[in-house]
């Protein structure tokens, strides 16, 4: 994690979408005559970012609940009267896929213009059957129009629905629908790669989250986990424990929960920008998960209530400044780990022969601008396979 493997003079050949050589520019180039070549100008080129943590699919904004925290409402209370998740329940359930996909489309083009050249994107916000399955079909049709990679995800445990809170059985009633109905049809129709639980007081205990996963990866689908996120769970130790792919957020983890992590594939994904919107003075303990040994990933969480940047840079820049990882542990977190994250880890994050040809080049000479100048817009290109993914300024 300390050594991102920076070559300074490189270039990098790409043919079929895949890259095929990298090495000193002095020696590919005569290697490679008949290749068109495009000149870095002496910037610097890397994986392009790998962003495994959206909520990117939803309606309106929900600027009204930064003024609640700012006068003192915290999350669950926020929840309590009907703002938070289910605030974006209701609007998701009054769109239209098409309304859906023209907000969703320019969103996702704004992520790719930071350098994201792969971008988890979980449902989540429909609570329903049939909003969760269109939901998942309206990631599908964005997929076919932007040019970067979506990697869609199951997130119908995204919350327990205010009508099944209603009721006495309710809650079971629903488990049960998810369980027997909505991760099956998923599964069936081949719409997520992953289902994912919020295990979280308030949200699914750890014995739900494990019913609901187990059935899950029943079903074929990898697993995720909200862990940890504001209260300590036991959602890491679930996540070990069912060989999840990924334990995200981790800002309330105990040592037992790193201690299970460090000794899983289980890649611990930290989402900085999520506590520093909701104004929370600790932040995921990076440091140790690190020096356990635990694979860490950064990403941006975006979505409407909690984190609603497109800038997976900035993150770069928390995490160095917040979470007190190197530039290099940051790089290779929105990378490599990233890719690792999303089950990818031998496709995408790196530039070595033979991974895809996910590129970003940055307006900056040294990697370590990438977090200093925070906040700011430097990514110049990216390419998806090899092929022109975006370009100029902010879309």
């Amino acid at each position: 994690m300390r050594d991102p493997g920076i070559l300074t003079g490189g270039a990098v050949a790409v043919s079929g979408g895949r890259i095929v050589d990298v090495g000193p520019r002095d020696a590919l180039e005569p290697r490679y005559v008949d290749f068109t070549p495009v000149n870095c100008q002496g910037r610097v080129l890397m994986p392009g970012l790998v962003d495994s943590h959206t909520h990117a699919i939803f309606g309106r904004p929900r600027a009204d609940e930064q003024e609640l925290r700012a006068a003192g409402f915290d999350y669950m209370e926020i929840a309590r009267r009907g703002g938070g998740i289910h605030s974006s329940v209701r609007d998701l359930r009054t769109r239209s896929d098409e309304d859906l996909v023209a907000l969703a489309v320019p969103r996702l083009q704004r992520l790719a213009s930071y350098g994201t050249t792969t971008v988890e994107v979980k449902s989540g916000y429909g609570l329903t059957l049939e909003d969760e399955i269109r939901t998942l079909v309206v990631i599908a049709k964005v997929a076919s129009i932007v040019q970067i990679r979506l990697v869609p995800t199951f997130l119908g445990a995204h919350e327990v629905p205010l009508e099944a809170r209603a009721t006495a059985d309710g809650r079971s009633k629903y488990i049960s629908l998810l369980v027997h109905e909505m991760i099956p049809r998923v599964a069936q129709q081949e719409l997520a790669r992953f289902a994912d639980v919020f295990c979280e007081p308030g949200a699914y205990t750890v014995a739900e989250s494990r019913e609901i996963l187990g059935a899950a990866r029943s079903a074929g689908l990898g697993l995720k986990l909200h862990a940890d996120e504001l209260r300590s769970s036991g959602g890491a130790e679930l996540a070990a424990e069912l060989g999840a792919t990924s334990a995200d957020h981790l800002g309330a983890i105990t040592d037992d929960g790193i201690k299970a992590l460090a000794g899983s594939d289980t890649v611990a994904t930290l989402l900085p920008g999520t506590l520093l919107f909701l104004g929370k003075e600790r932040h995921a303990p990076a440091r140790a998960l690190l020096e356990s040994g635990a694979a860490v990933a950064l990403a941006t969480d975006f979505n409407p209530g909690t984190s609603p940047t497109p800038n997976f840079p900035l993150i770069l820049t928390l995490a160095v400044s917040q979470l007190r990882m190197s530039v290099a542990e940051a790089v290779l977190a929105a990378t490599v780990n990233g890719a690792a994250a999303l089950g990818m880890s031998g496709e995408t994050g790196q530039l070595a022969p033979g991974f895809r040809a996910d590129l970003a080049l940055f307006d900056i000479e040294d990697v370590r601008e990438l977090p200093y100048w925070y906040g700011d817009h430097r990514c110049l290109s990216t390419w998806v396979d090899g092929r022109p993914a975006w370009r100029g300024g902010v879309s």
